[in-house]
């Protein structure tokens, strides 16, 4: 019997802008690659006419023929198209996040679950300095919406959530966030001066979102590049990207700025973590390794009690109603009369002299464990 070779897997475009239609060149790309999609569709404006400021002059709207569909219909059609192709790319703990305005966030947050994505949380991004409503027919539009989503309910999504706390000066990171719109240097100008892309987002927003959501060495897609905000942004965190933009110039203009990136060095790109998300390490292991014997003492932090380390990772000790033994955690529990105690801060041993927390002797295995190779 002949055999067939299977065939090899294709190689991802890393840091690439493809050129193409978004749909086509996503279901080109191997299943399950993709670790987070950033996508900033179209928003189909429907604008009518053009817009003018109140001293005549010429408000420079987005009428890009690639922001026009014919009807709802066919809008619908294009938003079910390149999600299915997103979900493909997407790995099984991956995540996807959409942006946009009224005009289209509500049909694509239908679509992302119709198609059995899970929505984490919408995001308003309020910015700062908005447009003003020139008209003066409507609320000044100063928001816009961040859908941010898992592949399915049970993914196991990236969630920074103690690097985002450290963003907001240690408070809890909420689900509005107030930056500002592309101005000034940050705002890319074409050969004659004008925006080179006029829905530029601002490099703030794509920080918190990978900071938020990706690791270093993630790979991020983009189906919807423009000028490579989500590039540049990656590629100075130490991420991987892939781009798709079949607008020639709009290409151009992300290669060049891309180019001039600068990756932070690997120190800048360690974010905080949160306890749990650590290396597990038993307390037994602090035994075997002979950090601590058996038999050695430990005192609690408040020198209340004592107790004595067994060869089993278990300690005992005793009160008025004789030996209590058990882990760390339910012998410290105990003594102290609480319904659970952290033993790794609560128990203590003894060095020269000096007291010093168990948990400086797990914070050394875990050291250890970070800088072997993967």
């Amino acid at each position: 019997m002949t055999k067939t070779k299977a065939p090899e897997a294709r190689a991802l475009p890393l840091n690439q802008i493809l050129d193409g239609d978004c749909i086509e060149v996503m279901n080109s790309l191997p299943a399950g690659s993709v670790d987070l999609i950033f996508a900033d569709p179209p928003y189909n404006l429907q604008l009518r006419g053009d817009l003018h400021r109140p001293d005549n002059s010429k408000v420079d709207a987005v009428d890009d023929h690639w922001d026009q569909f014919s009807g709802f219909a066919a809008y619908d059609k294009f938003t079910r198209d390149w999600l299915t192709a997103a979900r493909r790319l997407l790995k099984p703990d991956g995540a996807i996040w959409v942006i946009g305005s009224y005009h289209n966030v509500f049909r694509m947050g239908a679509e992302l679950q119709n198609q059995g994505f899970w929505i984490l949380n919408d995001v308003v991004w309020r910015k700062s300095n908005p447009m003003p409503n020139f008209r003066g027919k409507r609320l000044t539009n100063a928001h816009e919406t961040l859908i941010w989503a898992s592949r399915a309910e049970g993914s196991k999504y990236t969630f920074n959530y103690e690097a985002l706390k450290s963003l907001n000066e240690g408070v809890q990171m909420r689900s509005d966030w107030v930056l500002p719109i592309c101005t000034g240097h940050e705002r890319l100008k074409d050969a004659n001066g004008d925006k080179a892309h006029p829905t530029q987002k601002p490099e703030s927003l794509l920080h918190r979102v990978l900071v938020a959501t990706t690791n270093p060495g993630d790979v991020v897609l983009d189906p919807f590049f423009g000028t490579g905000t989500s590039g540049a942004v990656a590629k100075m965190l130490g991420r991987d990207f892939i781009g798709i933009e079949r607008e020639a110039s709009y290409r151009a203009v992300a290669e060049k700025r891309i180019s001039r990136v600068r990756r932070f060095d690997k120190s800048a790109l360690e974010v905080s973590t949160s306890k749990r998300a650590e290396p597990r390490v038993p307390f037994g292991q602090l035994v075997e390794r002979g950090m601590l014997r058996p038999g050695e003492e430990l005192w609690s932090m408040n020198g209340r009690h004592r107790v004595k380390v067994r060869a089993d990772g278990t300690l005992v000790g005793s009160d008025t109603h004789g030996n209590i033994k058990g882990s760390i955690h339910q012998v410290g529990a105990h003594l102290e009369g609480a319904p659970s105690c952290n033993g790794w801060t609560y128990w203590h041993f003894k060095r020269e002299g000096r007291t010093i927390p168990i948990d400086v002797l797990r914070q050394q295995i875990r050291a250890e464990m970070a800088d072997r190779p993967h």
